[in-house]
């Protein structure tokens, strides 16, 4: 008998097959015919550009000035995940993470180029030398700055949101459960994942290889490989994306979180290192003015599309509206990531790291290389790094020859542009195989191996055959659709999110009895005690427990199944009704312990305690509700405060667009 071998995979047929037909049709069509292809592509692409850049200006516009509302709102304190979840890295790792997955190698590869581009740029020729080095900082900021993480931020926020709050998969899919509800599940959730998929895998495709061009540029500047052929850019590639599928498989956790830690503590040395040693009054200086500069221009150039400047109208679309369509073409990717490891952050938390934390620091990145630049330009090269701008695989290499220790900066350079490389290519690996398996919790390894070994293949077949430019145009012509998609997503969280509000703020009914006053003497007795462990246990195993029993025989004598729970561990009580359709009610009651002030420990008008933590009993709901101290409650106050609970929680199931909330169906799809 024959011995069939299966092999195991958590791929979605209905993803990932169109999906690769798609990129592996184009990437062949970008190969075989470079020229015609990258000829039809660019001309889709500037007649998106010339015609519909309106679209890209305004979708940027709506993109910063909602996250700008959300951290400001009252929305800002609700947490990406449960009420009482927390964060699964440090702050720092966090930022780390975000930060190289982001911009990674090009921060590197525009850093110099791009300000140096700017300005030698003919359309700026009639101004003075220190009005287009003004003009080359303010629109590098323009472009790096809140703009482009907003882009990022409405990705991310969105799925961190619907993936951790209301419990659905990692996916872009999800953003849309408010306006498609369970049809997301369908061909239309698998048209969305298709989308995104190619999108990710055409920007981080085309990153990649104009990294490798780069990385081989700075080899060679260092005489450690004797040229730039495609022998050389072969091995290159095969030893970073080998470098990179290591990483990818030991998960998030270790290879891409150890990587970005490395990575930013080696940027910062080596912007210390420029800013040093480089013209340092200087970069201080036009960093303070370049910050007021972009202050006061910034909604100027948010709106600003040229179009009664036909002089710079080329370069508007050139520049601006190019790298609009291109954070937007890379934002399912990074989105996908920032969303991975921003669990249990609030919203306010994670709009206000998202836009400020990484804008300011590539302000500080791009003044110091960028500025530099500049200066050594204008006072020391004689014009040689401005000819120069047109080659920027080289151009970050002969700036370093300019400052002292050359060969050790332009080794930390590479080491640094290399990392990205890994960085980059492990999380594009690990967010497209989420993509393609919908966010299947494990998966196989030879999956993030496949996804690796694609990702080095076809893009040393464009490179050798020349259709990066191809494929380029391809992304950023994607970028036009998922645009508007964004926009849906918007819509898709205002809907949720005051729907999340008002579901966690719902008061009780009218109709609830406040205490009467009666058992006063008692009451006051508990007030002014401290209540040790085992007073704790007593009132739960015999109050609570007395009153959750009372009301299951008078559950069940109406009809409606209500369940006693006792566990350990903490030492808790719940009564629990079970449903089939929505979501179980819970009310539970358990220990808890707090630290007492040593203020109030050597008060002399209070009763005195042991040690210095008091104990008391606390309710806790099944919709991660804050709970409270019951210690007060007699036995049928502690009914009458599960009662108002169960008809708060009848009230709000009774809802249709509390769906979101109370399904249980919701649940099912994530367990």
């Amino acid at each position: 008998m024959k011995k069939t071998v299966r092999i195991r995979t958590t791929l979605s047929k209905g993803v990932i097959v169109p999906s690769l037909i798609f990129i592996v049709g184009i990437c062949l069509l970008s190969a075989i015919f470079p020229s015609l292809t990258e000829d039809l592509l660019s001309a889709i692409k500037d007649i998106i550009f010339v015609n519909l850049n309106y679209v890209y200006v305004w979708s940027v516009t709506i993109f910063v000035l909602f996250l700008v509302y959300l951290m400001f709102s009252k929305y800002g304190n609700i947490r990406l995940g449960r009420n009482d979840s927390k964060p699964t890295y440090s702050f720092f790792s966090w930022i780390s993470m975000l930060f190289a997955a982001g911009m990674g190698i090009g921060l590197m590869y525009f850093s110099v180029a791009e300000p140096m581009q700017h300005y030698s740029n003919e359309v700026f020729s009639g101004n003075t030398a220190v009005q287009r080095a003004k003009d080359a900082q303010l629109y590098t900021f323009f472009h790096w700055g809140i703009h482009a993480w907003a882009i990022y931020g409405i990705v991310g926020l969105s799925l961190a949101y619907f993936a951790y709050r209301y419990r659905l998969p990692l996916s872009l899919r999800s953003c849309f459960y408010p306006l498609l509800k369970d049809k997301i599940k369908g061909k239309w959730g698998n048209t969305i994942d298709v989308f995104a998929l190619c999108s990710t895998f055409f920007g981080i495709t085309t990153t990649l290889g104009f990294g490798v061009v780069q990385i081989n540029s700075g080899l060679e500047t260092l005489n450690i490989l004797p040229g730039t052929s495609f022998i050389y850019q072969v091995l290159i590639v095969g030893v970073l994306v080998s470098l990179s599928i290591i990483s990818a498989v030991s998960g998030v956790d270790k290879g891409v979180r150890i990587l970005s830690n490395i990575n930013i503590v080696s940027v910062v040395i080596l912007l210390l290192f420029v800013l040093i040693l480089g013209p340092t009054v200087y970069l201080i200086g036009s960093f303070t003015e370049g910050i007021g500069t972009y202050i006061n221009e910034f909604f100027s150039l948010t709106f600003n599309t040229h179009v009664y400047e036909e002089n710079t109208q080329q370069w508007f679309y050139d520049w601006t509206i190019l790298y609009w369509a291109w954070w937007i073409s890379w934002s399912p990717y990074v989105g996908l990531f920032i969303a991975k490891i921003s669990k249990g952050r609030t919203i306010r938390e994670f709009v206000a790291a998202v836009l400020i934390i990484p804008t300011l620091f590539n302000f500080i990145w791009m003044t110091v290389f960028g500025n530099s630049a500049i200066w050594f330009d204008a006072n020391v090269a004689d014009g040689a790094l401005s000819q120069l701008a047109g080659n920027p695989d080289a151009l970050m290499f002969r700036f370093l020859e300019y400052l002292p220790l050359t060969e050790i900066a332009s080794f930390l350079t590479i080491a640094i542009i290399i990392i990205f490389f890994v960085t980059s290519a492990d999380s594009g690996m690990f967010v497209m195989n989420s993509i393609a398996t919908k966010n299947a919790p494990i998966s196989p390894k030879w999956q993030t191996i496949g996804w690796g070994v694609l990702l080095a293949v076809l893009a040393l077949m464009l490179l050798n055959a020349g259709g990066l430019t191809a494929l380029q145009s391809m992304t950023l012509i994607t970028a036009l659709p998922f645009s508007l998609i964004m926009l849906l997503f918007i819509v898709s969280l205002i809907k949720a999110l005051s729907i999340d509000r008002s579901y966690y703020e719902r008061d009780f009914s009218a109709t609830t009895i406040p205490w009467s006053g009666e058992f006063w003497k008692e009451r006051l007795k508990q007030i002014v005690s401290f209540s040790d462990k085992k007073s704790v246990v007593g009132f739960i195993d015999t109050t609570v427990r007395d009153a959750f029993v009372e009301l299951q025989e008078e559950f069940s004598r109406n009809d409606v199944e209500a369940k006693v729970n006792f566990y350990e561990n903490p030492h808790r009580i719940e009564l629990e009704i079970k449903y089939d359709v929505v979501n179980n009610f819970l009310y539970g009651v358990k220990g808890e312990s707090r630290i007492v002030s040593d203020y109030l420990l050597n008060e002399e008008n209070l009763p005195d305690i042991e040690g210095n933590q008091t104990f008391f009993p606390k309710s806790y709901f099944g919709d991660d509700r804050e709970g409270y101290d019951v210690r007060f409650f007699t036995k049928n106050e502690l009914i009458s405060d599960v009662l108002k609970h169960y008809e708060r929680f009848i009230e709000i199931t009774s809802e249709e667009r509390n769906e979101m909330f109370i399904s249980s169906n919701t649940n099912r799809r994530l367990r």
